[in-house]
């Protein structure tokens, strides 16, 4: 990590240019299949595969999904964009060519407000545009050949560009994780980086602090993880600030990062717009967005989480850490509100979606649906602790196993003998053995010891075998030793 000292003479200026796969259930410009993990070359046609004579069509569900992500990142949608060719040679690129949107793109500005920290106002990010274009395919590479997978050819995607507004490595994180949210909200795309469907490159120069004039860009590829595009800057930030030091040139290239070693490495010199010769797609028809169009698309929206992160924090009450929490996925954000018309307690709910809740999901490994029973029934789990039924740990035993067995929250309580005993009498009688077994301790008590009043709690429920309720149990012990 680059010194206060260095950091203090240099900035970081990053711009990041985003790959994420539209969630059709075809291609961009032909009617093969977008599935994922597809035997090779066996989603392909002539069309995809560049074969003479073939014409391209739009998917019209292609156009809608990015005009949706387009208004949700507050751009102006073009009534008339075109696409290009942007000619370049390698082996996954079957026409020699790649059909995007150059100078007329769909999606023109726009912006992206982050969280901001520790009660911090948003911190806004500008967007240059969001165009569309078709993925290449997959280069295999083996330790004698190499082979081509023409399955992703073709494949939708929009490149969401931002300004080069971003400052450090942590604020990219933050970027990438607001945008990947928004479009798993929207349904846009599923944000799947380990399946190369949410990918990013980032564009890092340095500039000592103060100056207005950039520093040679330097892009990084090869970046699957949050936690590599982070360390991935990190590192290349230190780098160019420890060349600069030096006396030495910042080279203006493509670099890749290296997880193993955490380094990058020059991959080749970064190219310029001209070299790769764009020029407008001749099979393609310019793509017009009426206004009717964009506002049935606008009219279809749902609330996004910035949004929802408000409106918790205002007509909820919950802090903006619990409510950045609670909306970073969808399903997480809806099963949460599903509970709000069964629990009266809304930061309960909260506190147990946050721990209880994400603990299941995140060791099981699966999606929330698989992991967790309905909101229903764990909302009548907590209703049950709202009635002091059970007791609040009594309630993670049965979470548990509900979560294992599928069965609802009356049935596990009843089966594993969880509900909590709320009978003074019975309780008082326990108290009272406690004490009078141990009368040194209950001196040291009146005499000043405040702290052994926890030990005689616990005794208590130890004695009632984990099922007393310690509201009842804390006024009985209360009256029996004098305590305020």
């Amino acid at each position: 990590m680059a010194s206060a000292l260095a950091l203090s003479e240099y900035e970081a200026v990053i711009g990041l240019e985003v790959h994420s796969q539209l969630l059709t259930q075809s291609k961009c410009f032909c009617a093969c299949s977008s599935q994922f993990g597809a035997p090779p070359n066996s989603h392909v046609c002539p069309v995809c595969m560049g074969m003479p004579g073939t014409l391209p069509v739009l998917n019209r569900r292609v156009l809608e999904l990015a005009i949706r992500l387009g208004l949700a990142a507050h751009c102006e949608i073009a009534p008339r964009s075109t696409f290009a060719r942007k000619n370049y040679f390698y082996p996954d690129l079957p026409k020699g060519y790649q059909i995007s949107q150059y100078d007329e793109p769909l999606c023109v500005g726009g912006y992206l407000d982050l969280p901001g920290e520790d009660g911090a106002a948003p911190r806004r990010i500008r967007l240059v545009r969001i165009h569309l274009e078709e993925d290449a395919g997959k280069n295999v590479h083996l330790p004698d050949c190499s082979l081509v997978d023409f399955n992703r050819s073709g494949l939708p995607l929009v490149e969401i560009v931002s300004e080069p507004d971003l400052r450090s490595a942590r604020e990219a994180g933050a970027y990438l994780r607001e945008l990947r949210a928004i479009v798993r909200y929207l349904k846009v795309s599923d944000g799947n980086m380990e399946e190369g469907n949410f990918r990013c490159d980032a564009n890092v120069s340095v500039r000592p602090r103060g100056s207005a004039k950039l520093g040679a860009k330097v892009e990084v590829k090869n970046m699957n993880s949050f936690r590599h595009v982070e360390n991935a800057i990190e590192y290349e930030i230190e780098r160019q600030i420890e060349a600069l030091r030096a006396g030495e040139r910042i080279a203006q290239e493509t670099r890749l990062w290296n997880p193993d070693r955490a380094t990058t490495h020059p991959m080749r010199s970064k190219e310029f717009a001209h070299d790769y010769r764009y020029f407008p797609e001749p099979d393609l028809a310019p793509v017009l967005a009426p206004r009717e169009l964009v506002e049935a698309v606008a009219a279809r929206m749902p609330e996004l989480p910035a949004q929802r992160r408000t409106r918790y924090v205002e007509q909820l009450g919950i802090s903006a850490y619990e409510a950045q929490v609670l909306t970073a996925e969808r399903e997480l954000a809806d099963y949460f509100e599903a509970l709000l018309p069964i629990v009266s307690n809304t930061r309960m709910a909260a506190n147990w979606v946050m721990t209880e809740v994400l603990r299941m999901v995140n060791e099981s490994g699966r999606e929330l649906t698989q992991a967790v029973p309905p909101a229903a029934e764990v909302g009548a789990l907590l209703k049950l602790v709202e009635r002091e039924t059970i007791s609040l740990n009594a309630a993670k035993t049965a979470f548990a196993a509900m979560c294992k067995s599928g069965q609802g929250a009356a049935a596990v309580v009843a089966e594993l003998g969880l509900a909590q005993v709320s009978d003074e009498s019975a309780i008082a009688q326990a108290c009272q053995r406690v004490l009078q077994s141990e009368p040194d301790k209950v001196a040291e008590f009146r005499g000043g010891r405040d702290k052994l009043f926890g030990f005689f709690v616990g005794q208590v429920m130890k004695v009632m075998g984990g099922k007393a309720n310690p509201k009842v149990i804390n006024e009985i012990l209360r009256r029996h030793l004098g305590s305020n």
